[in-house]
């Protein structure tokens, strides 16, 4: 169950922002629906059920679906098809997908039901409403969805809840769902007509992947600009690289950002200052700290792209049939998960990326015969200490798997319902494995600041740069200084902590206009 907060997010006709999401999906923000939205809603129901009484067979209204479309079902028939679509749908396998990731699925299926595009009737956009508003969380099983015709199986999960069916999340495992309404208050709901399909037939839960990734990455990418550079100052390594006239001469936005952040973080370091003569053996540093600005940028324009696609998203009605302005109900394919699916493995690799370069940079500190003289694996005795040795082993291992996470899902499709379903996006294999590859992202850069703190503690007496100086001392605030090896995985741990609660915040908004 999700403990539910004060904040209230509108849901009506229009979009949902990205921020409203997240409200609702990660901080437990209740829905407030729109009044007219709700008076439009009871309008078109009223032309759906003029449609449901006549003799013309409908679509998704009077007739069976996907490859049943053909039947026409009698009216007395009716209530037993919406919950035989429903109950059947519910076919999901696997372990619970998270809570986060049911409430942004039912808050964007609750959006496009409020659109009026859907034909639902207004009480049962209340009803899931009311199942966000109580905190309890539908279990919805990881796999059962192709993407295409949207999300079926995870969204069925939550419609069968509506309906008093199924099992929701409790603190000691699932529990069937009939009671915990009960003790909620809340009121099981029988669909009518054309509701199953409009519970169902939607891209919400890649959807809702999507955005919290976006928000997500916006914040890993802008950190690894300053584990980056503070990479770059513990191997005294140059910003000159990162001066501005030279990233002009390739106008890559999200370059020009990442460049423009490491300069801001590098700037007043006594550490860069220290070799930045005219007797510096060096030529050039390697392209994991040099070409790091370029790497992160194709990241930041990547998530720019991927952005622009969840806007859209987040004004669209998907759903099949659609009802018209004009009152036709037409069939379509707007519940094909492509434009999701695609910017979904597109950020997959971007992440892979980032993260490997990252690993490239911490590989460095720990080689004596390239960190400049920084000791053994940063070790405080090497030979009798290991010092973070196996911190990379963890790092690379992690990366191998970010590299499996970038196969992209989306060039897969295996036909279903009977050849009429008989190009699917995998979609939803996308959102899942872009999960995973966040979490390893974080890990990867916790490893990185962990490596780059201690390594700037080596520098001593001279001083890191203001900014990157910060950080480090974030990290002391959780994990000691140099000295005997200790159990690592505790230290690994509280620094992904770190980079997760948001006390790094103010840091991240570092040179953000540069």
């Amino acid at each position: 169950m999700t403990r539910i907060g004060t904040e209230r997010v509108p849901v009506g006709a229009g979009p949902l922002s990205p921020a409203a999401v997240v409200a609702v999906a990660r901080h437990g923000a209740r829905v407030e629906l729109a009044a007219d939205a709700l008076a439009e809603l009871a309008r078109v129901r009223r032309h759906i059920d003029e449609l449901a009484h006549s003799d013309r067979p409908v679509y998704g209204v009077s007739t069976g679906f996907g490859a049943l479309a053909l039947r026409h079902i009698p009216p007395d028939r009716r209530i037993d098809l919406q919950r035989s679509l429903i109950r059947s749908h519910a076919a999901g396998a696997g372990t619970p997908v998270e809570p986060e990731v049911v409430r942004a699925m039912m808050v964007l299926r609750l959006r496009t039901l409020m659109s009026g595009h859907t034909g639902v009737r207004p009480e049962t956009a209340r009803a899931l409403a009311a199942l966000l508003d109580s905190g309890l969380i539908p279990v919805v099983p990881e796999y059962g969805s192709l993407g295409c015709s949207g999300d079926l199986a995870p969204l069925a999960a939550v419609a069968l809840a509506l309906m008093g069916e199924g099992a929701v999340l409790g603190p000691d495992g699932p529990r069937p769902i009939a009671p915990v309404l009960a003790e909620h208050g809340l009121t099981p709901i029988t669909l009518a007509e054309k509701e199953g399909l409009a519970l169902t037939n939607g891209t919400d839960g890649m959807l809702g992947m999507l955005v919290l990734a976006l928000a997500d990455l916006r914040r890993l990418f802008d950190l690894a600009d300053l584990t980056a550079a503070m990479s770059v100052e513990a191997q005294l390594g140059t910003d000159r690289v990162f001066a501005a006239e030279l990233q002009r001469l390739r106008p890559h936005p999200g370059q020009a950002v990442a460049a423009g952040r490491m300069r801001a973080a590098l700037a007043g370091s006594e550490i860069v200052a220290s070799h930045r003569g005219e007797d510096c053996p060096r030529v050039q540093d390697a392209y994991s700290l040099r070409c790091a600005p370029q790497v992160h940028g194709a990241a930041r324009d990547t998530l720019a792209h991927a952005e622009t696609v969840a806007e859209r998203e987040l004004c669209s009605a998907i759903d099949n049939p659609v009802v018209l302005a004009d009152g036709r109900v037409e069939s379509n394919g707007n519940f094909h998960g492509a434009p999701v699916g695609y910017v979904l493995d597109f950020l997959a690799i971007a992440v892979a990326d980032v993260a490997s370069i990252a690993e490239r940079r911490t590989d460095r500190m720990l080689d004596v015969h390239r960190s400049h003289g920084l000791p053994a694996f940063l070790a405080a005795d090497p030979g009798v200490d290991s010092g973070y040795m196996i911190a990379q082993y963890t790092q690379a291992g992690v990366v191998s798997e970010l590299k499996r996470c970038a196969v992209p899902a989306s060039v897969d499709s295996i036909p279903s319902s009977a050849m009429q379903e008989d190009h699917v996006s995998m979609g939803w294999a996308a959102a899942r494995k872009l999960r995973r590859a966040v979490d390893g992202l974080t890990t990867v850069l916790a490893i990185e600041l962990l490596t780059a703190a201690r390594a700037l503690d080596f520098r001593e007496p001279l001083r890191p740069a203001p900014a990157t100086g910060a950080l480090r001392d974030l990290v002391r605030e959780r994990v000691p200084g140099p000295g005997p090896d200790r159990h690592l995985a505790p230290d690994i741990a509280a620094v992904a902590d770190l980079v997760r609660s948001g006390s790094a915040d103010h840091l991240l908004e570092l040179g953000i206009s540069s």
